[in-house]
């Protein structure tokens, strides 16, 4: 879902930093082999994320829902010379997907993918981490979020994906997925301990700075 004129969405690619090869070859590929290639990140909401992390220079970065890869890739281009992300999703058929493009990047040593449910895996890691970004499925959004908060350094920054679903935020009538959007933005607009800015960027990006 684009909230801006596709030719204006255009410009703007053309005006902001390229893509990689290897990122232009994941899309591709996404687009012809995997289901709902419009999940991926894409290249200006990549770009951005790219940014953002390079702005932080984070250590430890926590992607829930990994897809095919895209999104991890560019936020560890931010990453410091130790530096690490952790990515988790549940699809056996994205994830081997996913690692065969971690493999070919210079992040290869960087990422480190964990097959499974996040809201299992999430409270068995010990570090403290500098970006959360969250991209799975809509009806945990809340539950992640109370997962991760104190996992987040004060600081650190917490990007969730789709917080506008194809704009059915603003409907009358909602189905239980974008009730559960509606309800995480609810949340996070009120919470003492964060503080937050909602873009309509692809299909909105709610960004977070923990207090």
């Amino acid at each position: 879902m684009e909230f801006i004129d596709e030719k204006i969405s255009d410009y703007c690619e053309d005006f902001s930093e390229k893509e990689s090869e290897l990122l232009k070859e994941l899309n591709r590929e996404t687009n012809l082999k995997i289901n709902q290639p419009r999940m991926l990140s894409g290249h200006l909401q990549g770009r951005l994320l790219s940014f953002l992390s390079k702005l932080i220079k984070p250590n430890q970065i926590l992607e829930i829902g990994t897809y095919t890869g895209y999104s991890a890739l560019c936020l560890a281009e931010g990453l410091t010379e130790n530096g690490k992300l952790i990515t988790i999703d549940p699809n056996e058929e994205t994830n081997h997907f996913a690692q065969q493009f971690f493999n070919k990047s210079i992040y290869k040593n960087k990422i480190e993918l964990i097959e499974g449910q996040a809201n299992s895996i999430i409270p068995t890691l010990k570090q403290k981490f500098d970006i959360v970004f969250i991209d799975a499925d809509k009806k945990n959004y809340v539950l992640y979020y109370e997962l991760i908060i104190d996992k987040v350094k004060a600081g650190g920054l917490i990007i969730a994906d789709n917080v506008l679903w194809s704009g059915k935020v603003i409907e009358k009538s909602m189905d239980n997925d974008t009730l559960a959007i509606h309800q995480f933005n609810q949340k996070v607009n009120s919470d003492p301990r964060v503080e937050n800015l909602l873009l309509p960027v692809r299909d909105g990006l709610m960004l977070l700075r923990k207090l």
